[in-house]
């Protein structure tokens, strides 16, 4: 099974962590992400300007190409996967946006939309099931309770990104059910964390960050794992109240699979 793969710019110099044990542990499960060739940064923010064009052409080009090559593209971070994903809707929905995109572009066949876009979660959960990865970890994180953070922007628009129920998700639960873990839910899992205000309005951000260590650490979590190298960054920096461990999820993946020293050394 092979994929297109969107990295973005995070994942080659802050977040390197995050790419390498998703690579390994794709191929531990049998799957194969192969690296769009020609990817530019997707923005990291999408554009809310209905006349807004330019910024959303990497994006289309990214999916155009996984639609030449007959492959779903899959995304790891969380803002890139936010992007993507709402870039390929407008060109699916948005008849001025298709049509402006398509003339700049000028690729040889109109692109409107024919790619799926997957995060990598969706693909544990819905192409390769999380029965089965819980057959193949060799190394169950068994007692250890974890906290999922999911943030804002996997969950919002539900509508659109369709990624899981926004007001109370499982997919990152089921996922540390899967690895041999305990997850804990606790009621700040899905708020925003602050990060994109974390330079300008520091105390917010500290205030918004302060709310979700606190609340996991109050309900027993041991760790948080996220999808998101801005809410990675921002819950490490911003929290002056408990200060749990986080981490990205990839990486207790690579560790239940038994490849994260493999992965460590990519």
């Amino acid at each position: 099974m092979k994929y297109s793969y969107y990295p973005g710019c995070t994942l080659k110099t802050k977040a390197v962590e995050l790419d390498a044990y998703a690579r390994a542990s794709a191929r531990a499960l049998g799957f194969e992400l192969e690296e769009i060739e020609n990817w530019q940064c997707c923005g990291g923010v999408y554009p809310l300007g209905s006349d807004e064009i330019a910024t959303k052409l990497s994006s289309v080009r990214a999916l155009n190409e996984a639609k030449e090559k007959g492959q779903d593209l899959v995304t790891l971070c969380s803002a890139c996967h936010h992007v993507i994903k709402r870039v390929n809707d407008d060109m699916k929905n948005v008849d001025d946006i298709r049509t402006r995109a398509n003339n700049y572009m000028q690729l040889e066949e109109p692109y409107a939309g024919e790619t799926t876009v997957l995060h990598f979660l969706e693909v544990l959960r819905d192409r390769i099931g999380f029965d089965t990865l819980k057959e193949k970890v060799t190394a169950p994180l068994t007692g250890k309770k974890i906290g999922a953070y999911y943030g804002c922007l996997l969950l919002r628009p539900s509508g659109l990104l369709e990624f899981d129920d926004p007001e109370n998700p499982a997919i990152i639960e089921d996922f540390i059910r899967a690895i041999g873990a305990e997850p804990v839910i606790y009621p700040y899992r899905n708020e925003c964390c602050g990060g994109y205000i974390s330079l300008k309005e520091k105390e917010m951000s500290k205030t918004m960050s302060d709310k979700i260590m606190n609340s996991a650490s109050g309900f027993g979590a041991d760790m948080l794992i996220t999808a998101c190298p801005l809410c990675l960054y921002n819950l490490n920096k911003s929290t002056s109240g408990s200060k749990l461990p986080v981490f990205y999820f990839t990486e207790l993946l690579a560790e239940a699979l038994g490849v994260k020293e493999e992965a460590a050394k990519a």
